[in-house]
């Protein structure tokens, strides 16, 4: 079941990669871990490297950073994917992230963006959750 999860994925990024005018090759070649840019940008100030909740900012928070890395442990041993996309898209709001509309990290995740076309626009926001999302199905503990 998992390596059919991760077949999908790179489906999905091969999918992406198409509409954005990349090759497989380009792809490949590029070799880079979009997911884990996406977390060291965006995530780790608050729920550090690891994902353990330990950021450089936790000291200045006061609402308590969750661990990451069990959020399967937590859910049964199943990574729970959709709710982690929606709370990384805005659907599901956490309040330490702000309201959907302007979350801590502006809208780095909205499907409003820069790319004049609002389809291209659409699927590169949602390859960025989609790749951050499945980082974090990567930083999970083994059961």
């Amino acid at each position: 079941m998992k390596i059919f999860k991760k077949l999908k994925i790179i489906a999905l990024a091969n999918i992406l990669a198409m509409f954005m005018g990349l090759s497989d090759v380009a792809l490949a070649a590029d070799n880079s871990d979009i997911g884990k840019n996406e977390y060291d940008s965006l995530c780790v100030a608050c729920h550090g490297q690891a994902g353990k909740g330990n950021g450089p900012l936790r000291s200045q928070l006061v609402n308590l950073v969750p661990d990451l890395t069990v959020l399967a442990k937590n859910n049964n041993g199943v990574f729970p994917f959709e709710r982690v996309s929606q709370i990384i898209d805005g659907r599901q709001e956490i309040k330490t992230h702000g309201p959907k509309e302007m979350p801590v990290w502006g809208r780095v995740f909205t499907f409003r963006s820069s790319i004049d076309n609002e389809f291209e626009a659409e699927v590169a926001a949602r390859g960025r959750i989609l790749a951050l999302t499945e980082y974090l199905y990567r930083l999970q503990t083994e059961k």
